[in-house]
Parts: structure tokens; sequence; C-alpha cells
């Protein structure tokens, strides 16, 4: 087995054309290098202009080929173009991965209207909106990977996060609706749901809250973006082509019943 697994793991995607949404930074762009590193193209989106080039260009330092395209997931035209922009300058759409969302917590008795829409258009209708776009796609290809994060919080729940929560179990739901709609084109739609992983958001929380949470998980640490980042890279590939409408919690056990 000498250098068999070592190619088949930086390899495996060759010629793979990849979007994965909210991924000019924290775990979109772990995703998008992680795809890269395994051979895929990346075209990384977002709505940070800036930072959408600076990630394109070191996935072109891997000597793959990268497009940056400022992406709105609530706008329909936006996503159409996305996708029609990929296919026309990269050749083809064979993994779509949505993860561009957001938080904005408030216990529910004061939690306002615009705090629930945003989270629910971005976090729920984004993936909607990614899944038809790309699903149209893959359809007239007759292959595809899609691949949607979710999160644990739309297993179990968590006070403060009601609009979070109900935006992730909306997630889940589509993901497995959309797998059974797309199934039958050689298409797998799944999801992910990551529980407590180290990025900006969860960096500004205080230091007794953070060892309050690691108290219940069983691994006794945080997850690392390149965690969820195996993980989707995983689904994308070859070796998962029998898995579909699957929700994989990512989360050190903290779900263990």
């Amino acid at each position: 087995m000498t250098g068999g697994t070592e190619g088949r793991l930086f390899e495996d995607l060759k010629g793979k054309v990849a979007v994965v949404t909210g991924s000019a930074r924290g775990i979109g762009k772990a995703i998008a290098l992680g795809l890269a590193r395994r051979g895929a193209d990346v075209v990384i989106s977002d709505i940070i202009e800036e930072q959408n080039i600076a990630t394109s260009e070191e996935i072109k330092v891997l000597g793959r080929r990268s497009l940056a395209i400022r992406c709105n997931v609530t706008e329909r035209a936006d996503m159409e173009n996305l996708v029609s922009t990929t296919i026309s300058e990269l050749g083809s759409l064979d993994i779509f991965v949505n993860n561009a969302g957001i938080t904005r917590d408030g216990l529910l008795i004061r939690m306002s209207d615009e705090q629930w829409e945003m989270v629910l258009d971005i976090n729920l209708k984004g993936t909607f909106l990614g899944c038809q776009a790309a699903g149209k796609a893959m359809l007239k290809a007759r292959r595809g990977k899609i691949v949607n994060v979710a999160s644990i919080m739309g297993l179990v729940g968590n006070a403060g996060q009601a609009n979070y929560a109900a935006s992730k179990g909306g997630v889940i739901a589509l993901t497995r609706s959309v797998a059974k709609e797309l199934a039958s084109r050689n298409i797998n739609v799944n999801a992910i749901a990551p529980g407590f992983i180290e990025t900006e958001m969860t960096q500004e929380m205080s230091d007794k809250a953070r060892e309050s949470f690691l108290e219940v998980v069983p691994l006794k640490r945080t997850g690392k973006p390149e965690d969820v980042a195996n993980l989707v890279c995983f689904l994308c590939s070859a070796e998962s082509d029998y898995l579909t409408g699957q929700v994989i919690t990512i989360d050190g056990g903290l779900t263990i019943n």
C-alpha cells in the first residue's frame, strides 16, 4: 500500500469543480482549502469581496483553478449567477456546499422580527436557493454532490437560539427532502451538524462559558474547522457514493444519547 493512501487523499477530487458559499473565512474557508488540497477547483463565494479574493488566491497557490464571486445567498439572481458563472468559466459543477450562515442570538420573548427573519433568510432560504440552483445544473449533468452545513442545534435546540435552531432544523428537513427528489439522477445530498467548532464567533465566548460547555463534550475539546472540512471532503468523494439524505454530527460526542 506504499503511496496509495496518500495519493488518493490528495487527488480523489481531481478534475472536480466545487462551490462553497460563505467561504471567505472560517469553516467555509477551511472546507474550500480542504477540497482544493484533494484536487478540486474551487469557487469562493461570500459577500466580503476582499476576503473572497484573498481566499481564492490561496486556492490558486495550491495549483487549482479558482474564482471569487460575490454572492448574497438570499437573492435568487445571485445564486443562479454563481452557478452559471462557475459552469461557464470552469466547465462544470460537481460539488456545491451550502455553508453560509449567521447567528443573531436572543431570548425568545425579546427576539425581534429582524433577528428571526435575517437568520431564517440566510441560513434556510439561502440553503434552499443553493440546492435549487445547483440541483438544476446537476440534474442536467445527471451527477453531483450537495452538502448542507446544519448544526447540532437543529437537532437538540438551545436556549437563546430559537431562530438559529429553527433555521438549522429546517436545513436538516430540507436536506432529506431534496435527497429523495434528486437521488434518481445520481445526485447525493447530505448534511453535517457541527458542534462546538473553533471560529471567530466561539472565540468571543468567555472562559467560564467555554469551560462549562466543554464539560459536557465527551472528547473534552473543541473541534477545528479542518475537522469539519475533512468530513465535507469525504461526502464529496466517491467513497460516499451510497450515502444520501443523511445528517452526520461532528461534535466530539456531545449529542450521544
